[in-house]
């Protein structure tokens, strides 16, 4: 099974969403909230710096200026908290300071209600009105305590939603990788569905959420997918049977009448029909391991782990000696220490289906080439006549043969139909590679397109 890079995986892909969501929720909440609370914070300095304008009005209007000086000079006395201190200026037509704690008038001075700078740099909410008679009256009051809390505000928000997203991504991950196990047991199961997948999928089946019921089918879908690969292993077994059996029978009668044959000509075509017979033996053994080899395909029951080295290097010394008689140069290279899970039989008929075809379609001094490579990568070529371009597919075909092989081997045309149907069943791919000269078999594991 091919295991999904974590950047690809869907579940990597909704925890980056779950945080990008809770980062603009953050975000926008901290805006609003900060909106919100430096227009409370301006309407209350307003309120305050209106209700104190009031006061210092009215006991303007009763004790004249002599008593709005005075409660200047008391207000400044009591103590205020750090920025959020009330400022004064009571000034004449020439402007003159005639009580407060500013230095000078402000420029920006206008008196309506405004935000502005003081002298000193200090920030503030003034309002400044006419008294008459040359006087003009200004109060203030700072706003650095809010800006003070609106920082305090924006850090506590970038602190929280720190700790959200953080709390979302462990969250996020811990769920995910519960679900990631699920999706896996489902992929696991399809992949190679023995009976140990098969009952660990089944452990999810009593879930109610969606996941539990993807699950609940796809062990039902494989169950009956064994049951029909089990069924249909056994119709062909009961196939092979009652063919191979009467068949047998036959090439036993057939032996028996060639020895009591009258002549030489009868014998001879008794012989005949004997070689028939084990030619249609043959063949429809070949079928028959070509149908299971298809229906198996994809599952790993029955492979176990092997040295294929080995495997490839005890053939090659069998096939030396028959290139030695034949005449053929046979060159091998196998890398050692290659391992493989497979059927050990059905790889190597695989393979000798390759050789025996490389050596009856290479004349005598030619080169037949066995190599094994990390992958694996099983390679047997030949300096013979080739395949024709536009056959090199239709080789693979069940009793296809290349143009100008029409039965002139002797053979069925089923050999490389079934090598790739082994090939297949192992989760291999048996390739005719581009030449200029003989035929290059590559069996190399099959190339899995991401999703």
């Amino acid at each position: 099974m091919t295991e999904v890079r974590l950047l690809d995986s869907i579940f990597t892909r909704l925890i980056a969403w779950s945080i990008a969501v809770c980062i603009a929720v953050v975000l926008v909440l901290g805006a609003l909230v900060g909106a919100k609370f430096e227009q409370l914070a301006t309407t209350t300095q307003e309120a305050a710096i209106n209700a104190d304008m009031a006061t210092l009005l009215e006991t303007y209007r009763q004790g004249g200026e002599t008593a709005l000086v005075e409660r200047i000079e008391q207000r400044l006395k009591f103590r205020s908290p750090t920025g959020n201190a009330p400022h004064y200026m009571l000034v004449d037509d020439s402007g003159q300071r005639l009580a407060g704690d500013l230095s000078a008038w402000p420029v920006a001075a206008n008196g309506q209600m405004q935000t502005m700078e003081l002298p000193g740099g200090i920030f503030s909410h003034a309002r400044s009105i006419d008294l008459g008679e040359g006087r003009n009256l200004l109060v203030a009051r700072e706003a650095t305590l809010d800006e003070m809390i609106l920082n305090e505000i924006g850090f506590a928000f970038v602190a929280g939603g720190l700790f959200v997203v953080f709390a979302v991504g462990v969250a996020g991950r811990i769920t995910t990788g519960r679900l990631a196990k699920r999706v896996n047991r489902i992929n696991a199961a399809f992949a190679n569905p023995d009976e140990h997948r098969l009952m660990l999928l089944a452990k999810g089946r009593n879930a109610d959420d969606e996941i539990g019921e993807l699950t609940r089918h796809s062990s039902e879908a494989l169950q009956r997918l064994n049951r029909l690969v089990d069924a249909h292993r056994d119709t062909l077994d009961q196939i092979a049977h009652e063919m191979r059996t009467p068949l047998m029978h036959l090439d036993s009668k057939l032996v028996r009448a060639i020895r009591a044959a009258p002549d030489d000509a009868a014998a001879e075509g008794l012989t005949d029909a004997r070689g028939e017979i084990r030619s249609v033996i043959s063949m429809l053994e070949s079928l028959l391991d070509i149908s299971h080899s298809e229906a198996h395909r994809g599952d790993r029951r029955g492979l176990e782990p092997m040295d294929l080295s080995e495997m490839l290097q005890n053939l090659s010394d069998l096939y030396a000696g028959s290139a030695e008689e034949t005449g053929h140069h046979f060159d091998v290279a196998i890398a050692p220490g290659i391992t493989f899970t497979a059927e050990q039989m059905q790889l190597t008929r695989l393979v000798t289906n390759l050789l025996d075809n490389a050596f009856k379609y290479t004349p005598a001094g030619g080169t037949v080439f066995l190599g094994l490579e990390a992958g694996p990568v099983i390679t047997v070529a030949d300096t013979g006549p080739g395949v024709p371009f536009d056959d090199r597919e239709r080789i693979f075909e069940r009793f296809s043969r290349a143009s100008g092989n029409h039965g002139a081997s002797g053979g069925s045309g089923l050999g490389l139909a079934l090598a790739r149907a082994i090939a297949r069943r192992h989760g291999l791919d048996l390739r005719l590679r581009p030449t200029m000269r003989g035929a290059h078999f590559e069996v190399r594991p099959e190339q899995t397109e991401a999703a």
